[in-house]
């Protein structure tokens, strides 16, 4: 399994989501927008909402995990050889190594040539907040929360479940994040229909973003902010991000680049504060977003030789 995953991290690095290969999550995401109308065409009281939320929530899981176990086990028995090549490219779907890459890049592209129309642009492909009046600082703090948060999302946490289950554990878990980022909502609309979604999102990821909180720590010492620093601002500032998990990964990269991380932005007009994280020793620049970067490399790297040594020891 090591180097099916292996392969499939560079599989990711090097080609990233081919364009011209349909990618196994929209079809998911096409399964769970079919079963939310479907729902409300059944039933509109809260309770229902709940049981069918929670009915269509298992059912994507567990549907998403036997379509590609067996798809993967009859690769396997066609030829031993495709049964690897399907392995290797249903694990590199998981994975978004390349695509947080190539997208902050393009972000920070035109921001070097102080271009903040563009950068604005770029960076509304990849967060929800309003982008269309935010300075220079803002832009690069969007950048930095979306790197960190997405490197237990699409990194750390299918990596972990890839070396427990392999490629269709892993792709599982896809279902479970795309659950939540479809109806785990906690608006009224979703209140209900998501709540399943949401909490299974919350506990499939409770132990990968902990890993990888041990993983910042490691390379903590290569970093401006230093063991102490990311320590600190995990054990301070992580637990008042409103997720039990993704504040985890940010307040890590605020305390190891000694910046400010949360604070105010827009979702449609209203504002929505978040809690802060780290201490504002330095000025949020462009180059911020090239240390991110820089960190969720080494993170991804880590991580891959810690499941790696964890798959030796259990053998």
């Amino acid at each position: 399994m090591e180097i099916i995953i292996l392969v499939a991290i560079l599989l990711d690095l090097i080609v990233g989501d081919p364009r011209c290969l349909p990618h196994p999550v929209i079809y998911i995401g096409k399964v769970i927008s079919y079963g939310e109308k479907l729902i409300r065409k059944i039933t509109i009281t809260p309770i229902g909402l709940k049981i069918a939320g929670t009915i269509l929530s298992i059912s994507v899981i567990l549907g998403t995990y036997f379509l590609f176990l067996g798809l993967i086990w009859l690769a396997f028995k066609v030829h031993l050889y495709l049964g690897i090549i399907l392995s290797i490219f249903v694990m590199s779907q998981t994975l978004a190594i390349n695509s947080l890459y190539k997208h902050s890049l393009a972000v920070a592209k035109p921001l070097i040539v102080g271009d903040l129309i563009n950068a604005r642009k770029e960076l509304s492909m990849i967060v929800g907040r309003d982008t269309e009046d935010i300075g220079e600082q803002d832009i690069v703090r969007g950048v930095v929360e979306t790197v960190s948060e997405n490197t237990v999302d699409g990194i750390t946490a299918p990596l972990f479940y890839g070396f427990i289950g392999g490629p269709p554990l892993a792709m599982a878990y896809k279902a479970v994040n795309t659950l939540d980022s479809m109806i785990g909502y906690k608006d009224e609309r979703y209140i209900n229909l998501g709540w399943a979604g949401a909490r299974l999102d919350d506990l499939a990821n409770y132990v990968p973003a902990r890993i990888t909180g041990l993983v910042y720590l490691l390379i903590s010492f290569f970093t401006p902010g230093g063991f102490k620093g990311v320590w600190n601002t995990i054990k301070k500032d992580a637990p008042k991000h409103p997720s039990p998990n993704s504040g985890i990964p940010e307040a890590a990269v605020a305390g190891a680049l000694q910046i400010q991380l949360g604070g105010l932005n827009y979702y449609r007009g209203t504002a929505s504060h978040r809690a802060l994280m780290g201490q504002p020793i330095k000025t949020l620049e462009m180059k911020h977003i090239h240390h991110s970067l820089y960190i969720m490399l080494a993170v991804s790297g880590l991580m891959f030789i810690l499941g790696s040594l964890g798959s030796l020891y259990v053998r």
